[in-house]
């Protein structure tokens, strides 16, 4: 009887440990979002946000292309370097760091509009609905003069 209770206490706190690990996920946007088209709806793309060097980053890691579309698109509109580069796997916005209940300071660009990632935009983000959603503010100077999405974070694989 007793290794019973010891085997129950021992998996309760395990399943305690995942709360909280999944709390603390919640708490972040490190992890994975689904972006989606403003007009349609339509899950464009997975944008996975990481952290290097104490700031936040995020890199496509999947592209939903309309159907009849290149499965693997690429830049064209994208000047430089970038230019013709697989859309997937680009880091697409850098740079935000933690102010309280937003990360600010970061820039982003949209790969589907002509020439903006040689002067991306300055972004903020804020998560809401839990930490199941994620406002990202793309703007020209002042926040107040830009545009908003928001993200949905998609469960981890």
């Amino acid at each position: 009887m007793r290794k019973i209770l010891l085997v129950a206490a021992g998996g309760l706190l395990g399943l305690m440990a995942c709360a909280t690990t999944l709390a603390e996920d919640l708490s972040s946007p490190i992890g994975t979002w689904k972006t989606v088209d403003d007009k349609t709806g339509r899950v464009k793309s997975l944008v996975k946000i990481y952290e290097m060097n104490g700031k936040l980053s995020g890199q496509v890691v999947e592209v939903y292309p309309e159907p009849g579309k290149d499965p693997d698109p690429v830049c064209d509109k994208c000047t430089g370097t970038l230019h013709n580069h697989k859309i997937k796997g680009l880091v697409i916005m850098w740079g935000f760091t933690n102010d309280g209940d937003q990360w600010i300071g970061g820039r982003i660009f949209d790969p589907q509009k002509p020439g903006n990632n040689e002067d991306p935009y300055k972004a903020k983000l804020t998560l809401t609905n839990g930490g199941h959603s994620l406002v990202v503010r793309g703007y020209l100077g002042f926040s107040w003069i830009g545009r908003s999405q928001t993200w949905q974070r998609a469960a981890e694989k």
